[in-house]
């Protein structure tokens, strides 16, 4: 009889049995992977530096590669690296150079002048022939091993024989003379030998020294000291442009960099500390020929460095020619003279001057006049926030005269110049608006300058005929149109690339700046003017005021444009209007009558403006200033009828209340809205005011919360003005409670959950489906939630039998209309509030009763639970889904 095994059990044999089968496969097929990876012959050794799955060569571990065992890493090179060979080499020659100078320091003595001399001169010149026939072998970096000691030999061969030959020689003279005679001996060297990379930049190091240990040992002046610098680096110069390596060129140009700004230094602290004209022609001699030399260098010297080159030859220039105006007038006055020859530099656009040098010309030229505009930021930054010191004392009197009114501790009168410069530089950049198109023909050829070695190839974006204007039109895009005149097309002269034409202004854009420029240096050189000359009071306000319209006069002209970059006016317009607007109210604070005209002044104008402006953002701004300007008019009536800040408080709402009126009457209009929201900072004030006063208080948000209301008549400021007259109502009634002393909670609680009831009944009326908990549940919370609280602490009978019949009447409520919130929160509070009534009932008979009853009791209701726990549990189903379709 054949037994035959349960299914189950049938099954898992054959789960294992498949499970076998299939890591034997497993098995063998990894094996006859790797007998096919054998058979085949082996790849081709790759060559040093040659990756073979960089060009879809097999590797190891690709399918046609030996498999590698696991771990296997590629022999590295025998040979050693060449850094260990140089690591070597440098300590070799470091402890030689150490023994040479031990030598030399302290076994010089013991020997006479003959063996001295022979062991020097054996020793040098062994120095330094054995680089020759190292290098003819191919030995390199032995060589420049060995040329590095022969360096520090001839050094202390000149120490030696001042030592010996020279020792009543002056130091600073041998000093000049050995570095001369080092110098010219290390660049023979290094160029007979040419594969050595260190002799010629040692050459460069010691040919710094000479000139200028020559003029100190002399006992030259400063002047003579600063040619003395100013020829070093020519002479740097010259190497780092035509010099042979580049270590040589490398440090020609770090030293010629020092000794360059050494020598202009030195020329400008002479041209600033002359006594008279006279005396700063000799440094802005210095100073011409060191911008000449760094022109020079310029026209030769590629992209970056020859823009640097311009940038210091511009400042030379000014600091040369302007130096010697500036010591023939008053300190205070001299910023013009360097402000004027800065000025000058922009005739570079009419030299043939190359496009890098030019180019750094000219930011040479911006930086003299931002330099010239910095010094007039403090005079500026006191007029406009001097006048905050009158906020501690308002309305104290009229001051005499403007600085009186500013409180600043500033020099007013070593700013005399400052007016000028901001006139001067805003009417250069009002000019530069005005005739732009002019200014742009004028710079065309720049676009098509040459650079040295470019081959002729004009520069990208001009017309290549190196004549403006020639086959192509300025400002036309697509036609090689110069990129400052509004064309798109061409690169700029100072960068080529698709890149950099992406990223640079467009001509309607610079022009743009240019005007806005010219705007607020005229506004600032106006201000300005007042504070120098000191005018009286009340010029000082109206000049102010003034100022201000005719800001909001070029901002209105210009809103609404829709050419390129012309927003720049406008927008630069209003931002200096605003500012205006808040020191000439801050100035007018003085006096009780400034401050009315002032304010009512501004008003007026923030309110034509916003009627003339254009849609859009401007014309928000302009209405918001406006209402800020009648709110600050309310504040001023409550102090002219001496009110306390709190009896002032409900006259500040008059703003915020004809804000709502005009909101209103524009409805959607994208105006209203700033305007509503400024009326509700006023309306905030009003509230801050009459904190210290609780009834006034109260008042106060009363009178918010029918503006509110009032507010949320309209549909679309409903989701908001809505809930926020709502909570204003409530917060006034609970001030005022608090304000009567009234204490119990009931008076709080239901101002809050009859209106939310209300809304909650409307809300189910319209909405049958709206649950009751979102509908009836705050409201109800807001009451029986405080008053439980209280009654648990309450010993009177009255507030929990009032408590209770309440719970029960919403108990039954929610029970008859189905009404979950109802139901569980009146049965909730009614049970509680009754467990509090029995408590003392319940204390006392636990007390009568045996210490055994409650455990018995306890036991035998868990019997019966137990006993019929399946329709407890059926009940409390039903009492579920009872719940559950209730709303």
């Amino acid at each position: 009889m054949e037994h035959v095994p349960p299914p189950a059990e049938e099954l898992a044999r054959l789960d294992r049995e498949l499970a076998e089968l299939d890591a034997r496969r497993a098995q063998l097929l990894t094996r006859r992977a790797w007998l096919l990876a054998a058979l085949r012959p082996p790849a081709p050794t790759a060559a040093p530096g040659w990756n073979p799955s960089a060009w879809g060569a097999p590797a190891a571990g690709r399918p046609g590669a030996p498999a590698q065992p696991w771990g296997y890493v590629p022999p590295k090179q025998a040979s050693a690296p060449r850094s260990a060979q140089n690591v070597l080499l440098t300590l070799g020659g470091l402890l030689l150079t150490v023994a040479a100078v031990a030598f030399t320091l302290v076994s010089w003595g013991s020997m006479g002048i003959g063996g001295r001399s022979a062991v020097l001169a054996v020793v040098t010149v062994g120095a330094l022939a054995a680089p020759a026939v190292l290098l003819r072998r191919g030995l390199t970096a032995t060589a420049e091993a060995l040329a590095a000691l022969a360096l520090v030999l001839t050094l202390l061969d000149a120490y030696a024989v001042h030592a010996v030959a020279a020792p009543d020689t002056d130091g600073l003279g041998f000093t000049a003379v050995a570095a001369a005679v080092l110098a010219a001996l290390w660049t023979a060297y290094g160029l007979a030998l040419g594969k050595l990379h260190l002799p010629l930049p040692a050459a460069v190091v010691l040919a710094q020294w000479p000139l200028l240990f020559g003029a100190w040992a002399a006992g030259a002046p400063a002047l003579v000291v600063g040619w003395a610098l100013l020829a070093t680096a020519v002479l740097d110069g010259a190497i780092a442009l035509w010099g042979k390596g580049t270590g040589a060129r490398v440090t020609a140009c770090v030293g010629g960099s020092v000794m360059a700004f050494s020598a202009l230094m030195v020329g400008l602290t002479l041209s600033v500390t002359a006594s008279g004209p006279l005396g700063a022609l000799a440094p802005g001699a210095l100073l011409l020929t060191a911008a000449a030399a760094a022109l020079a260098g310029a026209w030769r010297a590629p992209g970056g460095f020859a823009r640097a080159g311009g940038v210091v030859a511009g400042l030379a220039t000014v600091a040369a020619v302007g130096g010697v105006p500036a010591a023939a007038v008053p300190e205070d006055w001299g910023v013009l003279a360097y402000l004027a020859a800065g000025l000058a530099l922009t005739a570079v656009v009419r030299t043939r001057l190359p496009r890098n040098a030019a180019l750094g010309v000219l930011v040479a030229s911006a930086a003299v006049v931002a330099g010239a505009l910095a010094g007039t930021v403090p005079g500026v930054a006191a007029v406009l926030l001097g006048p905050v010191t009158l906020l501690s004392d308002v309305w104290a009197g009229s001051p005499e005269g403007f600085r009186s009114a500013l409180g600043s501790t500033l020099p007013w009168t070593g700013l005399a110049a400052a007016p000028v410069v901001l006139a001067v530089s805003a009417g250069l950049l009002g000019a530069a608006y005005r005739w732009w198109p002019s200014l742009t023909r004028i710079a065309a050829p720049l676009t098509v300058r040459e650079e040295p070695g470019s081959d002729g190839a004009p520069e990208a974006g001009g017309s290549g005929t190196g004549a403006p204007g020639a086959g192509s039109a300025p400002g036309v895009p697509g036609t090689g149109a110069p990129w400052y005149a509004g064309g798109r097309a061409g690169a700029p002269w100072y960068a080529g690339g698709a890149s950099a034409a992406r990223r640079r202004p467009s001509g309607a854009a610079l022009r743009g700046s240019a005007g806005a420029g010219a705007a607020v240096l005229g506004w600032g050189a106006l201000l300005l003017a007042g504070a120098v000359l000191d005018v009286p009071y009340a010029v000082a306000v109206a000049g102010e005021t003034a100022l201000v319209a005719g800001l909001l006069a070029l901002a209105v002209r210009g809103t609404g444009s829709g050419r390129e970059g012309s927003a720049a006016v406008p927008v630069t317009a209003l931002v200096a209007a605003l500012a205006g607007a808040v020191s000439a109210g801050l100035l007018s604070l003085a006096s009780e009558g400034a401050s009315y005209t002032v304010f009512g002044a501004l008003a007026a104008l923030f309110a034509g403006a916003a009627v003339r402006a254009g849609a859009g953002v401007p014309r928000a701004v302009f209405a918001v200033a406006a209402t800020a300007g009648c709110t600050v008019l309310t504040g001023f009536a409550g102090r002219s009828l001496v009110l306390a800040p709190h009896e002032a408080a409900p006259l500040m709402l008059l703003v915020p209340a004809l804000t709502v009126l005009f909101g209103a009457r524009l409805r959607r209009n994208p105006v209203a809205l700033p305007v509503e929201l400024t009326g509700a900072l006023g309306a905030l004030v009003a509230i801050g005011l009459a904190v210290p006063d609780a009834p006034f208080l109260a008042l106060v948000l009363a009178l918010c919360g029918v503006l509110a209301a009032g507010a949320a008549v309209r549909p679309e400021r409903r989701p908001v003005a809505a809930y926020l007259a709502a909570a204003l109502f409530v917060l006034a009634t609970w001030v005022r409670l608090a304000a009567s002393e009234v204490s119990f909670p009931e008076a709080y609680t239901l101002p809050v959950t009859v209106p939310a009831l209300v809304v909650g009944f409307l809300r189910r009326r319209k909405d049958p489906e709206a649950s009751s908990w979102t509908a009836y549940g705050p409201g109800l919370a807001a009451t029986l939630l405080p008053s439980l609280a209280v009654a648990w602490t309450d010993p009177d009978w009255q507030r929990p039998l009032l408590l209770g019949v309440s719970a029960l009447v919403i108990t039954l409520l929610g029970a008859r209309y189905r009404l979950q919130a109802l139901l569980l929160l009146g049965g909730a509070v009614l049970a509680l509030d009754g467990l509090h009534e029995l408590a003392p009932y319940v204390v006392q008979v636990a007390g009568a009763l045996p210490r055994w009853l409650p455990p018995a009791l306890a036991g035998l209701l868990l019997l019966v639970v137990g006993a019929t726990y399946e329709q407890r549990l059926r009940d409390a189903r039903r009492l579920k889904d009872a719940l559950g379709r209730m709303r």
